[in-house]
């Protein structure tokens, strides 16, 4: 199988309702899919959702580094996967989501060629998961009636978005939990929302009223590692570093300060497949478990996440893919099964996404 030519083209599809967090609002989907073709007819898809406030990438930048990639590919055989996969992440720095995006389409074609499922190559076993759903940051009202909405699709794990005042934000988690039966586990995201003072004083404020949640993702801005190191030494609530982790470097000086109880894998921060593998290997050395999480992204980046997600079954377990569960519509064929909470792999060779 020779690779005989990589295009992209988007994928817009609607949401359900805006997307707002303390950093953006996003009201469709746009994403970038890379179709690589091979020389039997064989086709790989990826796909990589532009997030400049957090990977600085954009829909163009994405199109130019993986058009700058593609000379460098083009001829090569899906059997030379390791080479192929040397040229993504050496022929250009950075451009973590474009990287992903070709990562995806290759590790597609090298599942294919090996005509099993992309987790049973990874060495995967687990096929049926299930995932959280995320509130939008709002008004606390029209948030009460969305996590209810949540709850009445079959879901038992909900992501707050917080982030844009403290006080405001300790008021609307003690509103939603009240409103909720104990059995909800409540996530919490400030997308690097506070400060490591505010953070503890209105952890501690929820926590002396009863609600501890499963974790606070990256309650402070991303370079503050010392924040997140303050944040767990003062508070009962687990601390879970996402934009503070791209690299394995970034993970590895967490974990040896102790800083956080969590990570966040995603394949858009990573570069792909194979960083995420390693970063998932790297947790497990610290005996820290990991979340497999997304961006605002379509099927064939979540089913990505999944068939990763399979393959560290015993160091990723917490899912947050529910980005498919978000849209209202998607243009898409797709083997995978995304019934809201629920997301179940296929046995087919790949992963299971395709245009």
């Amino acid at each position: 199988m020779k690779i005989r030519s990589i295009r992209t083209q988007s994928l817009k599809a609607p949401l359900k309702t805006p997307f707002v967090t303390s950093l953006r609002r996003v009201d469709a989907l746009e994403d970038l899919v890379v179709v690589i073709e091979c020389d039997d007819g064989s086709i790989g898809y990826g796909e990589g959702a532009p997030t400049p406030q957090i990977t600085g990438e954009t829909m163009g930048s994405m199109a130019a580094a993986i058009e700058f990639i593609t000379p460098h590919l083009i001829g090569k055989e899906i059997e030379e996967f390791n080479t192929l996969l040397h040229i993504v992440h050496h022929t250009i720095v950075k451009n973590t989501t474009a990287k992903s995006a070709l990562e995806i389409a290759l590790y597609d074609l090298r599942a294919q060629s090996l005509k099993v499922p992309l987790y049973k190559m990874l060495g995967g076993e687990k096929r049926e998961f299930k995932t959280d759903i995320t509130i939008s940051m709002g008004e606390t009202e029209k948030m009460i009636e969305d996590a209810l909405q949540a709850l009445s699709l079959g879901y038992d794990t909900l992501k707050i978005k917080i982030g844009e005042n403290p006080q405001k934000d300790a008021s609307r988690i003690k509103s939603i939990a009240e409103a909720l039966p104990k059995s909800v586990s409540l996530r919490l995201d400030a997308n690097q929302g506070w400060s490591p003072q505010e953070s503890v004083s209105l952890l501690q404020q929820l926590e002396n009223n009863g609600i501890v949640a499963e974790f606070i993702e990256q309650p402070v801005p991303s370079d503050d590692v010392e924040g997140l190191h303050y944040i767990k030494e003062r508070v009962q609530t687990p601390v879970l570093a996402d934009e503070s982790v791209f690299s394995l470097k970034d993970a590895k000086r967490l974990l040896e300060m102790e800083a956080v109880d969590y990570i966040n894998i995603k394949l858009a921060k990573t570069g792909g497949i194979s960083n995420a593998l390693a970063l998932a290997d790297l947790c497990a050395e610290y005996g820290v478990e990991c979340m497999l999480g997304c961006m605002l992204e379509g099927p064939i980046s979540v089913a990505a996440g999944v068939h990763v997600a399979s393959a560290r079954a015993e160091t990723i377990t917490m899912l947050d893919l529910d980005a498919v569960a978000l849209l209202a519509s998607h243009p898409l064929k797709s083997d995978v099964r995304f019934n809201e909470s629920e997301i179940i792999l296929p046995h087919v060779p790949g992963i299971g996404v395709s245009l």
